[in-house]
């Protein structure tokens, strides 16, 4: 009997190892939540233009420019894993304010982009969208800030080692799949299991920009180890940001503590002061 409930239980769990193998693609990614676009930015009050991009891969993506009127620079946006470009108007609004340019885009399978999401896939994205930015418009990639949300960090990380962006920014990111994995899944080999890596630590090591890390001590989804880990692996220029409330309530955007330490962030390295500096 003994051997049999052993036998029952191994079963069980080999099963369970299983699925999650097998299912990690629709852990990883949400797009279902929120395809449809809801907004734009004229909603924010914002002028905005279309922007239609193809991979190197040939998958057809979609994403929005927004122009500021006096430009300090670019941001390059690169979102988490839910939702589209349609729910992240409070941050085009930020940057707007700030004076900074906005390009941001959806991955393949989000919002109006076609094709399904993958690591690779995310990354050939990320290049669209930079390539964009550097050849179509001409614009210098030093005076280009590269934004991460959550997997988005991931992305823009991977990003900034193979350019050479004015800075990188990474808001409540976690330092890889396998490790976000083993807080959900402790029981299991999750580190074996993982088909998917998103090491935003190790690119971090690699990435010459100066950085800045956002993270709540309250994150409910990465917990805030992961944004100090972050912040320990990246070089020096660096700075990091102690935010509060949930992962997705860390970033209240009309909060002065927050748009003012990035804006300073982003007008040393990227902006008109930065370049007055460099010019000195």
């Amino acid at each position: 009997m003994m051997w049999q409930i052993l036998g029952m239980l191994a079963a069980a769990y080999a099963g369970l190892a299983g699925v999650l193998y097998f299912s990690q693609s629709s852990m990883v990614y949400y797009p279902e939540i929120g395809r449809e676009i809801v907004a734009t930015p004229l909603q924010a009050g914002l002028d905005y233009e279309e922007v239609r991009l193809l991979a190197a891969d040939g998958v057809a993506l979609h994403g929005w420019f927004v122009p500021s009127a006096q430009s300090r620079g670019t941001v390059l946006f690169l979102h988490g894993n839910a939702g589209n470009i349609s729910h992240r108007l409070d941050f085009l609004l930020m940057f707007h304010r700030l004076g900074y340019n906005t390009l941001i885009i959806d991955y393949r399978g989000y919002g109006n982009s076609a094709g399904e999401p993958s690591e690779q896939g995310t990354y050939l994205d990320a290049e669209a969208a930079w390539r964009y930015l550097t050849e179509t418009r001409k614009i210098p990639p030093d005076t280009i800030a590269l934004f991460g949300e959550s997997l988005g960090g991931a992305v823009a990380a991977w990003l900034a080692v193979r350019h050479e962006p004015a800075a990188l920014v990474i808001a409540s990111g976690f330092t890889s799949v396998p490790d976000l994995a083993a807080k959900f899944y402790p029981y299991l080999p999750v580190r074996r299991l993982s088909r998917f890596s998103y090491d935003t630590r190790e690119y971090l090591q690699s990435v010459a920009a100066p950085v800045f890390i956002a993270h709540s001590p309250d994150d409910e989804i990465i917990p805030y180890r992961h944004g100090r880990a972050l912040y320990d692996a990246a070089k020096p220029p660096k700075q990091f940001l102690e935010l509060s409330g949930g992962h997705n309530e860390g970033f209240i955007f009309v909060r002065d503590s927050w748009a003012r330490a990035l804006g300073e962030f982003l007008d040393e390295h990227v902006g008109v002061d930065s370049a007055a500096k460099h010019a000195r």
